[in-house]
């Protein structure tokens, strides 16, 4: 596979003293889609900032396409290859319309205007938000707004797309209409995520960091089932992983979901005593080693 993004020791510090990258090196491979994961604070989304050329010294430490990254003008011709989604869609919109909003990476490198029209309408379009060009960005809601900024980034036509926490902050309907629109993007792909279903839906490699280093890079899976060393770099396994653990194990029985019934007692001010029950389930690990009955009994 041919390299895309090369990263050779790369390190940062903020100016409060805080060593956001540490030494890292990194090879993305083109047309690969590979999620960052990590705690907050781990460096993903600094990287995101330092592959695109907004963030930290311009040294060449950083290669897109082979052009190393070592001076402003070499980061302005790479504008229209490299695309970042931010994690706010409120930092990508600032224009009066959506039309505008989308244009402006357009016509900030030299479209023509007839083609830069073409390309909005293109744009919105992939993103379903045809009809869109009018609407006022801050009253679109946070799904909308987030497609919108996909749409910024599509109309560049760039052969790289960098988003950061591209599913945060959604409803469940507009979280998979943007996990849809990731999928079909032909390019490389880089996200910094906590969505393990993002995660397991799109990744080919995962990199794991945790205090501006790399500790893991390798298999979704491989990584994703490793308790202890998420454990020891400040993550932990989620649920729906643990279940298909278990899926592939055969050992699926072993999670049940039991239903409880829980009696929350109330005193009224004449001394009498009401009962409301609230019934939920609760899923738990059991070792069948035991015999064992869940049941709640109250008397009155």
């Amino acid at each position: 596979m041919t390299p895309i993004i090369e990263i050779r020791d790369l390190s940062f510090t903020y100016e409060n003293g805080v060593e956001a990258l540490c030494g890292v090196n990194l090879t993305i491979g083109e047309g690969e889609t590979v999620v960052f994961i990590g705690p907050n604070g781990a460096g993903k989304s600094t990287l995101l900032l330092m592959m695109r050329g907004l963030l930290g010294k311009l040294d060449g430490r950083i290669r897109i396409a082979g052009e190393r990254l070592d001076h402003p003008g070499q980061v302005e011709a790479l504008a229209g290859r490299i695309g970042l989604v931010f994690q706010n869609p409120e930092d990508q919109l600032f224009c009066p319309t959506v039309f505008d909003d989308v244009a402006f990476g357009p016509m900030n490198m030299g479209v023509a205007p007839e083609r830069v029209r073409e390309r909005v309408t293109a744009a919105l379009r992939a993103v379903g938000l045809a009809g869109y060009e009018e609407r006022v960005p801050h009253q679109l809601s946070g799904g909308e707004k987030r497609r919108v900024s996909l749409a910024t980034i599509y109309a560049m036509e760039p052969d790289i797309l960098l988003l950061d926490e591209p599913t945060s902050h959604l409803d469940p309907h507009a979280r998979q209409e943007v996990i849809a629109l990731i999928q079909q993007f032909p390019g490389t792909r880089v996200i910094a995520t906590h969505d393990f279903e993002l995660i397991l839906k799109v990744a080919e490699r995962v990199v794991l960091f945790h205090k501006g280093r790399i500790k893991a890079d390798g298999c979704p899976i491989e990584v994703l089932t490793d308790e202890a060393l998420l454990k020891e770099n400040g993550m932990e396994m989620p649920l729906v992983v643990r279940y298909l653990m278990a899926l592939h194990s055969g050992e699926v029985e072993a999670l049940h979901e039991h239903e409880h019934e829980h009696i929350y007692h109330y005193h009224t001010h004449e001394g009498k005593r009401t009962e409301r029950s609230v019934r939920h389930s609760h899923i738990h690990s059991h070792d069948h080693d035991v015999d064992h009955t869940h049941g709640h009994e109250t008397e009155s």
